[in-house]
């Protein structure tokens, strides 16, 4: 692409400009819900979690025996991302990896009972959570926009994903 011609440049600054304003909400958006979810809350044992830590403890709880093959497609990230995940939560004691007919390649996941206390709390910490950003939500935006909202957010997250 020839950039030289100043008025290329002119329509390609003024085009960057509208979009990059509109998408600059995004990467707000994006930059503060990463520190939200790098956060630790302790839901009520001494132990503080990522919401990373406590989804995946969650999604255990849900899915008892599943490995962590399983939560890597889940999640959408490397085994590696999520063994190192589930490896903190084995050392604080809330998962237990276990082996089935022998197979030591393919460890199954469990939560233990105080796996499965945290992961209860958190369900209803994050219940409570949604339904009070849902009414501040609701405030400013209809219960249209909140669904196209999560429609568009579904879509980009496939896109990202391509």
């Amino acid at each position: 692409m020839n950039l030289d011609k100043k008025n290329d440049v002119g329509i390609i600054d003024d085009t960057f400009h509208m979009l990059n304003e509109r998408h600059n909400n995004i990467y707000q958006f994006v930059i503060q819900y990463n520190e939200y979810i790098l956060s630790t809350h302790d839901y009520g044992e001494g132990i503080p979690l990522t919401m990373i830590e406590s989804h995946t403890l969650t999604h255990i709880e849900d899915h008892p025996g599943i490995t962590i093959s399983e939560l890597a497609i889940y999640w959408s990230k490397t085994k590696s991302a999520l063994s190192q995940t589930v490896s903190r939560l084995v050392k604080w004691n809330l998962v237990v990896k276990k082996k089935q007919n022998d197979n030591l390649k393919n460890l199954h996941l469990y939560t233990t009972d105080i796996g499965t206390k945290i992961s209860r709390a958190h369900k209803l910490y994050d219940t409570i959570d949604i339904i009070k950003t849902m009414d501040e939500l609701g405030k400013e935006c209809s219960a249209e926009d909140i669904n196209s909202f999560y429609k568009v957010i579904s879509v980009y997250n496939k896109i990202i994903k391509k």
